[in-house]
């Protein structure tokens, strides 16, 4: 496939709007595509308008597989006036291509799809199967990744790539992330008589404070680092001249394999039901989701292979690295078969989710050669 092609391919993907939904639209999209190179792929939906999608290539008789995986969402674009080039113009300046998703996660979605397409088009035989991934909601929740896990996706493989943005570095260990709410119950009365009320965000105020060192003892991962919490979102009150009887704040915690997601919940539930015990607080916790915290062995088959092919195709030495977000390897690790994960894709870290977000086209395409040639000779 000529350069133009690939990167006409990136630009029609950023240029659908897919912003914490409308995967259907993005996955449709690959669905034509591949069929256009004689790829049959298989369109599994989640919801009105959100939909995954999975495709295999290979020897269908192989035990062996590998997984390039990756999301169909982005997050929202903030003030489209803020913004250098329409958000979903997929302009080109400059060797970079801007739009929300050209970093997280497009240009490694294309990636992987013009490495289908390739191998499909060049009848490599491969000696397993490859298998193509594309979620809903990674961005909010990770839905389609815990559905497909569900449904057994992750059950067969023997590794996985996550195309998140990685400057072409590989990323081989990341935290979890861990969202909840916590929600105050109070009693409404007249500003003026404050004792007959029940002040629901002076209550909550007590959580934030007790939160702040509610983690003081957990342990400093060797890999990731120390666990990283904050409260983040804070509501309460209706008018000024009313006592207000709810409140609630939400939270998000990065956890490390030291001091896991189950150790967390337990330490927010005794957080909280220590505060209930005094007087006139009601405070109620939940967990919206929870990711757990991934890392692969740096000897392993996959890391190793995938460092040796990138340090190749750069030419120097790529680095081994850590991240503190989380991916949908989080829900793909869940299922009981064991297997390595490398994050690795186009675009830089810092890129994703910001203003004016761009990718290289140069890293693109060296990315893509590289997925291109880790398929070729994991499944040799």
């Amino acid at each position: 496939m000529k350069d133009t092609e690939q990167v006409q391919i990136l630009q029609e993907l950023v240029e659908i709007n897919s912003v914490n939904g409308n995967e259907a639209a993005v996955a449709t999209y690959i669905q034509k595509l591949f069929a256009n190179h004689g790829i049959t792929s298989k369109i599994i939906p989640y919801t009105d308008g959100r939909s995954n999608i999975v495709a295999e290539i290979g020897d269908a008789t192989s035990d062996k597989v590998l997984a390039l995986a990756g999301h169909l969402d982005t997050v929202a674009t903030g003030d489209v006036a803020d913004w250098q080039f329409d958000p979903f113009s997929a302009h080109v300046a400059n060797n970079r291509l801007y739009g929300r998703g050209a970093a997280d996660m497009k240009s490694g979605l294309a990636g992987m799809v013009i490495t289908f397409i390739n191998l499909a088009e060049q009848k490599t035989k491969l000696n397993g199967r490859l298998r193509f991934i594309g979620t809903v909601g990674e961005e909010n929740g990770a839905m389609g990744s815990r559905l497909l896990t569900e449904q057994g996706i992750a059950d067969d493989l023997d590794g996985i790539i996550i195309g998140e943005p990685t400057g072409g570095n590989l990323v081989y260990a990341h935290n979890g992330s861990l969202n909840y709410h916590v929600y105050s119950q109070g009693r409404g009365a007249h500003s003026s008589m404050p004792e007959k009320g029940i002040n629901a965000i002076t209550n909550l105020i007590k959580y934030v404070t007790a939160e702040a060192t509610a983690f003081a003892d957990a342990p400093v991962s060797p890999e990731l680092g120390p666990l990283v919490h904050s409260v983040t979102v804070f509501n309460g009150g209706e008018q000024v001249n009313s006592i207000p009887a709810k409140a609630e704040l939400q939270g998000n915690i990065r956890p490390i394999p030291e001091f896991d997601n189950e150790a967390v919940i337990k330490r927010l539930n005794e957080t909280v039901d220590k505060l209930n015990q005094e007087a006139n607080v009601n405070l109620t916790l939940h967990v919206d989701y929870s990711f757990k915290p991934v890392i692969s062995a740096t000897d392993s088959d996959l890391v190793k292979l995938t460092k040796q092919i990138a340090d190749d195709e750069f030419g120097h030495p790529v680095e081994l690295q850590v991240i503190h977000g989380a991916t949908d390897a989080s829900e793909y690790t869940k299922s009981a078969n064991q297997f390595p994960v490398v994050v690795y894709g186009a675009g830089e870290w810092n890129d994703a989710h910001s203003l004016n977000e761009s990718v290289d086209l140069d890293l693109f395409a060296h990315v893509q050669h590289v997925y291109e040639r880790l398929a070729k000779k994991f499944l040799a």
